[in-house]
């Protein structure tokens, strides 16, 4: 649905050209890296294949605020859209080395693929996984290294360049923080509460999914302060609702749809909103007893979801993830927020709600 409603808008950049805008830059990328020999070439394939078959909600996001505050500067814009769509597949390669995911999209992630790759060439299980740790990372850097050359050469003028260029940095800065929060979460002493978890889905998740398109749109189209302040608020707040939502799909979510495993988040002891609300009722031992089990089988993940399910956890987190879309919602009805951007972002708050029900 979502992806309909923001494609549907006036003279937003279509789909099509959005994609080709994006093939051109990978292109010009990988002609680039030529004098870096094979191997740099190699990832800058891995790269291409990691950005295939997204959603694209990001830059949608952002081009849709341009657009509906009447901005004109369609080429920044699109250059700015393309941008955060490579931000994202930059964390979402470095996620799957930090995560040991090998499925994404449907596909084997780029360390699964170079560690299969590697013990076919006969090494040991350490060095395969090292591969694969190697090539997921430098592939992620060089994503992250193009976003940030698009941001630093979009064509604006005066400070805009700086204002752009330091929101982009605070935002890489929240999200390095929280993915490390999520990280040392595992092995902490003390479980985090329910507060620490919202927290660092604050910083991990909504600054660079819904924060930076949002406010990268609006400023590029002039905003001025308070309205930025109010888009700030707004989409951080549908920013966690996404991730409260991702940590719903990624136990209960259909894996033919989502492209990932409903295991992986409980194989890896992830701490998520399902296991700080779980620890609270009588689905916590079942959960326990499975938290950080790689080995998990599909009928006992089946029976950590049954627990959640009886217990109200899965139903509590569906309607966390209300109430955070909805506050989202009410603060786009500030008087400084202008109608039509209201009611362009409006459905990416029944959208992430949509998606978990």
């Amino acid at each position: 649905m979502l992806e309909r409603d923001l494609a549907a808008a006036p003279d937003v950049a279509s789909v099509a050209e959005l994609e080709a805008e994006l093939e051109r830059r990978l292109d010009r990328a990988r002609s680039g890296a030529r004098s870096g020999g094979p191997g740099a070439e190699a990832l800058w394939d891995d790269v291409r294949d990691a950005a295939r078959g997204g959603k694209r909600l990001r830059p949608r996001l952002l081009l849709a605020t341009h657009h509906a505050l009447g901005g004109t500067q369609d080429v920044a814009a699109l250059r700015l859209a393309v941008a955060v769509e490579l931000l994202h597949t930059a964390f979402c390669l470095h996620d799957d080395v930090i995560d040991r995911d090998v499925v994404r999209h449907g596909r084997p992630t780029v360390p699964a693929r170079y560690a299969a790759g590697a013990r076919a060439a006969g090494a040991s299980a350490a060095q395969a996984s090292a591969c694969g740790v190697a090539a997921g990372t430098l592939a992620g850097d060089l994503a992250l290294s193009l976003a940030w050359r698009l941001v630093a050469s979009a064509p604006v003028e005066g400070t805009a360049r700086e204002n752009l260029l330091d929101l982009l940095d605070d935002v890489v800065q929240r999200s390095a923080g929280g993915e490390l929060d999520d990280v040392l979460a595992v092995v902490a002493p003390v479980r985090p509460a329910l507060t620490d978890v919202l927290r660092t889905a604050s910083r991990k998740t909504a600054e660079y999914t819904v924060v930076a398109p949002v406010v990268l749109g609006a400023l590029l189209a002039g905003a001025g302060p308070e309205l930025v302040e109010v888009l700030r608020s707004a989409a951080r707040s549908l920013g966690v609702a996404f991730q409260l939502g991702d940590d719903l799909l990624g136990t209960f979510g259909d894996e033919r749809v989502t492209g990932k495993s409903a295991r992986s988040d409980l194989a890896e002891g992830k701490v998520t909103a399902l296991t700080a609300l779980a620890r609270r009722t009588t689905a916590w031992p079942v959960v326990e007893a499975h938290l950080g089990d790689p080995a998990v089988t599909d009928d006992e993940a089946g029976r950590v979801r049954s627990a959640l399910e009886v217990a109200g956890v899965r139903a509590d987190l569906e309607n966390l993830v209300a109430r955070y879309a909805e506050h989202g919602s009410r603060l786009l009805d500030d008087p400084a927020v202008p109608a039509a951007l209201r009611a362009a972002l409006e459905p990416y708050a029944r959208s992430v709600v949509a998606r978990t029900r």
